[in-house]
């Protein structure tokens, strides 16, 4: 069932307002018995300045007709933020497309041979995926870091699955936490990107089946853009490292974007990358690093 139907609407809608006080808008709190957690959808239409009737059409997503000026207006009173008000559009539009027929995708996706060139290139670990997290490419030490998930994966490597369906991913990634709450806002955010897309619906069936702490989490209807930030990984070999990253979006490819990860100089985790990089280049390491796992 793709994502972009009415009941996506009424569920983002419904749980954004839901977080909202009056007391946070300037509203009166009206009422002793109030048992609506958070705005009222009349509280919402006064905020917005449009009707009851039409918010409330919206959120049972009816969205036709719906403009780009009310849109900003209801993400205003929502205090959505970018990557929230950018779903909401989405989700508008996709329910408003005249082509709703799921698309499938190839196996593989492309990755052009000059975006493994410069992966090749770049002296950090850096990796190629896309919106539903498959490692598409990699250079040697992004295999090397993510060895973990590389070994554990015989089809095309998928950050998402590991981290829900593979019981050391909680070894791995050190805050593992923050990191599937991560994971699920940027399948979420994809999902009203791209709602269509068969093999990103399957994966999200199949997490959704296999995964309670999943599920929980596909339910709050969070998004996020993945631009940059830090993560704390306990690799098996050099142990635990603290990187930063910054993702890097391929405009030649709608989806695609290169992630780098970098620690300071003379930090305990640049050590540990050094040491990570002459262990990735040792024969010892090609049984398991997978080499051509993450190449298009």
């Amino acid at each position: 069932m793709p994502v972009g139907e009415a009941n996506d609407i009424q569920e983002f809608l419904s749980s954004r307002r839901a977080r909202i006080t009056p007391e946070e808008v300037g509203l009166p709190r009206s009422g002793r018995g109030r048992r609506v957690k958070g705005l009222r959808q009349a509280e919402v239409a006064v905020l917005a300045a449009v009707s009851v009737e039409y918010y409330a059409r919206l959120e049972r997503g009816s969205a036709t007709g719906a403009s780009e000026g009310v849109l900003d207006s209801i993400a205003k009173a929502l205090q959505l933020d970018e990557a929230e008000r950018t779903h909401l559009f989405d989700l508008v539009r996709a329910a408003n497309s005249r082509s709703r027929s799921m698309r499938k995708s190839a196996v593989q996706e492309r990755v052009r041979p000059t975006v493994q060139l410069l992966l090749d290139l770049i002296d950090a670990p850096a990796f190629l995926r896309n919106g539903q997290l498959d490692l598409l490419a990699a250079n040697d030490l992004g295999r090397a870091l993510y060895s973990p998930i590389f070994e554990e994966q015989t089809r095309t490597p998928n950050v998402a699955r590991f981290i829900f369906l593979v019981p050391r991913a909680g070894e791995f990634f050190c805050d593992w936490n923050n990191v599937a709450d991560d994971a699920v806002a940027i399948l979420r955010t994809e999902a009203g990107r791209d709602p269509y897309n068969k093999r990103l619906s399957d994966l999200i069936g199949e997490l959704s089946t296999r995964s309670d702490e999943f599920r929980v989490r596909w339910a709050a209807h969070n998004v996020k853009f993945h631009r940059n930030g830090a993560k704390t990984l306990h690799h098996p070999v050099v142990g635990d490292l603290t990187l930063d990253y910054e993702a890097l979006e391929l405009a030649g490819d709608v989806g695609q974007r290169i992630l780098v990860y970098s620690s300071p100089p003379g930090s305990p985790s640049r050590q540990a990358l050094d040491l990570l990089s002459s262990w990735a280049r040792s024969p010892r390491s090609t049984s398991t690093l997978l080499p051509d796992a993450g190449r298009g």
